[in-house]
């Protein structure tokens, strides 16, 4: 209905720019769904766009629009409000014509093709391969796998990437932290470092060592720790202290250091595809930050950026001019001792992303990272592409509730709440869902009674409680040998208040959808299922579906058919199940 009425008013501005009132048409007309009912069921704000070329007031030429669209049998009627913005209330017919739509594309109902292919690489998630998904994990990727659904829905040719920081300090530190348990497993007595990973998976992973290689990496523990700098416990720096730990543990090992590392990292990125397959989560790409590396990238663009003045060198370090683009101060690219910093591969990943000539770059990173954007879109700069096809999405923490009280978690320490934990108390389509009921740069407090509820109060329950409901009643239609024909179903006959009301929320379903897609924010579908779900429950409570009249019966079983496509549609690019009897 809306691409409809679009037409309409192309139709009506092409004629006044023939006639010389308007110099230009723009590309995109806006026309919204109204939020107050008085106000019509679309309004558009193209009057007061145009009146400055048009040298009249907004009022003025919205009457001279409105005069050329006519009579249509779309519209009922049309009203000019405040400063010129013109209401639309449509037709009875054209408002009930979106059921004969729905039923007709069924599945395909609200997709659309204004991404018109473009290419999209949406990486998220992307945590460290140091542990197991947390439930803040968790929220990326239901924020980022849903908003892939919804841009492929709109028409945009999305892959989906999580990138594996497989390579630096925090690798060190995990391996580290896995030599040791590993040790503990012989029996050797050993002071477990406060900067270790402390999690019962890193002794999991120790045993799954011990089955692979046996003794064969076992070391004396006293060796090990000879002279090493103490800890911060015992009055020491911590930092200090692992890294010696990391430079003894390599001089120890040998090349029974890559091997522990290889077990770890396969163990834990193993858990990691597997919890989010599980969760609905696909990737078309898994790309190794340890690649950039062995492939000389990462060297190969600092080189690049030296050579065009972008790096220079400080006290042994080399720093970038991120300055140079806005950014409060400059950045180390290779540090003293030669190594590159997580920046370096950072900048040759973004260029290896623009390399591959996808028209639009998309990272969700968490909020914390807000102050890397600048020197990432610096890097981009310098190396010569365009950094506004970069756009950066954040998402906050989610803080997790369980019996009134925060849930206290720490990924160093092991003291989290995992995803798969979550899912197992909650079900997949509860976390899905309450993960993307706030804007994602908002904190999101995750109430699991709520999520577990089943109420009113919870709004994956109530959603799908109406799913299930429509499905009764066809149940009932076929015990009671009632033929559903919904394709000739006399729509006109739906006049009542709760029918109408369920009309108008089904024609905003593919307004949802693309600006849902658009703006990259999943709540919108999330509470338009909510609302519609809602009106759904109004209308179940007024009016009886299979009543004596057939026409009737038809009409009202054709309605609550096309309301139960869209939820199943909706619900659907939310990762969430739409369950026939609850």
């Amino acid at each position: 209905m809306k691409e409809q009425l679009q037409q309409l008013l192309i139709v009506s501005l092409e004629a006044l720019l023939a006639e010389g009132v308007i110099a230009e048409i723009p590309t995109q007309i806006r026309l919204d769904h109204t939020k107050d009912k008085t106000h019509g069921d679309y309004a558009t704000n193209i009057a007061l766009i145009l009146a400055k070329q048009a040298k009249c007031a907004p009022k003025v030429l919205a009457e001279k629009i409105i005069a050329k669209i006519g009579d249509s049998s779309l519209v009922n009627k049309t009203e000019i409000a405040g400063p010129g913005f013109i209401n639309f209330f449509l037709s009875e017919a054209s408002n009930s014509a979106v059921v004969t739509d729905i039923l007709a594309s069924a599945e395909d109902y609200g997709l659309s093709n204004v991404g018109e292919g473009k290419r999209v690489l949406l990486e998220f998630v992307s945590a460290n391969p140091t542990g197991p998904l947390h439930v803040g994990h968790g929220r990326s990727a239901a924020y980022g796998a849903t908003v892939a659904n919804l841009m492929r829905a709109v028409g945009f040719a999305v892959d989906n990437e999580y990138y594996v920081n497989d390579a630096g300090r925090q690798m060190d530190i995990l391996t580290v932290s896995i030599f040791l348990r590993y040790l503990e497993v012989f029996g050797e007595d050993l002071r477990f470092p406060d900067n270790g990973y402390q999690g019962e998976y890193i002794k999991d992973i120790a045993k799954s060592v011990v089955a692979e290689h046996g003794e064969r990496w076992r070391k004396n523990a006293d060796e090990l720790f000879e002279d090493i700098c103490k800890d911060e416990a015992e009055g020491g720096d911590k930092e200090a202290h692992i890294d010696a730990i990391i430079k003894r543990s390599k001089r120890l090992l040998g090349e029974g250091y890559q091997a522990v590392f290889r077990v770890g990292i396969n163990s834990i990125l193993g858990g990691i595809k597997d919890d989010l397959a599980e969760f609905g989560v696909d990737y078309q790409q898994w790309f190794s930050e340890q690649s950039l590396i062995d492939d000389g990238l990462a060297k190969s663009t600092t080189e690049t950026l030296q050579e065009t003045g972008h790096i220079y060198e400080k006290d042994g370090a080399l720093w970038f001019k991120t300055t140079d683009y806005g950014d409060e101060k400059d950045r180390v690219v290779v540090r003293e001792n030669g190594i590159h910093t997580y920046f370096a591969s950072d900048i040759a990943y973004h260029l290896e992303k623009f390399d591959r000539g996808y028209d639009k770059v998309i990272n969700i990173w968490g909020a914390d990272h807000h102050g890397y954007i600048a020197r990432v879109k610096a890097s981009i700069a310098a190396l010569n592409h365009d950094p506004e096809k970069l756009e950066i999405l954040l998402v906050q923490f989610a803080n997790l509730y369980r019996g009134g009280k925060k849930v206290q978690m720490s990924t160093r320490s092991g003291s989290f709440v995992t995803l798969e934990e979550l899912r197992n108390e909650v079900g997949n389509d509860a976390a899905r869902f309450f993960y993307v009921l706030r804007k994602s740069e908002q904190h999101m407090d995750f109430d699991l009674d709520l999520a577990k509820s089943k109420t009113n109060e919870n709004p994956v329950f109530y959603i799908q409680y109406a799913h299930a409901r429509i499905c009764s009643v066809f149940r009932q239609a076929g015990e009671k040998g009632v033929t559903v024909n919904s394709s000739d179903a006399d729509l006109s006959l739906l006049i009542e208040g709760s029918e109408k009301a369920l009309l108008k929320e089904l024609n905003r379903y593919k307004s949802v959808i693309e600006s849902s897609a658009l703006q990259y924010e999943p709540h919108q579908l999330a509470y338009y299922l909510r609302e519609l779900a809602t009106n759904f429950h109004s209308y179940y409570n007024a009016c009886p579906f299979l009543v004596d009249d057939d026409a009737l019966t038809q009409a009202r079983l054709a309605l609550i058919k096309a309301c139960k496509q869209v939820l199943v549609n909706g619900l659907s690019l939310l990762g969430v199940g739409a369950p026939e009897s609850m």
